[in-house]
């Protein structure tokens, strides 16, 4: 499938995970904790991994905490994902400005793309449905219908 426009993953990493205390605290959020008896990758390195076979794809754009900008720069480079750009929260707003700071970043350097919005922290159990429902949409998108 040729897209018309490029996709730009988003990835959403500025919660603080609170609820899950004490496995994860202020300082170390579960995005970044290994949740998984059977994987040893982080919630967000499970989720820029699983991004990984989209075709036309621009190195992702990450949102985080100004506090845990090392732990993000360090979980990228382990798995070898370089961010297009790792925007920084001084605190949290929540997720809508969070995506409108993506779009005005995304506008700004990526005329005309696509942004794939993802949670750090979610479970996906089946990942090739997972892709299929992104492929789906990315269709619509480039047919100007989303």
């Amino acid at each position: 499938m040729n897209n018309k426009y490029k996709i730009l993953p988003v990835i959403l990493a500025g919660g603080s995970g609170s609820r899950l205390w004490p496995l994860s605290r202020d300082s170390f959020p579960k995005q970044y904790i290994s949740l998984s008896q059977n994987n040893e990758l982080s919630q967000i390195q499970c989720t820029l991994k699983r991004i990984n076979n989209i075709k036309d794809i621009f190195n992702p754009l990450i949102i985080c905490n100004e506090e845990h900008r090392f732990i993000v720069a360090e979980q990228c480079r382990e798995i070898n994902v370089k961010p297009s750009s790792i925007i920084l929260e001084p605190f949290g707003r929540n997720t809508a400005p969070a995506i409108t700071l993506a779009a005005i970043k995304a506008t700004q350097n990526n005329k005309d793309s696509i942004l794939l919005v993802l949670s750090a922290d979610h479970e996906i159990k089946n990942n090739n449905n997972f892709l299929n429902t992104i492929k789906k949409g990315i269709k619509y998108a480039n047919e100007n219908k989303l």
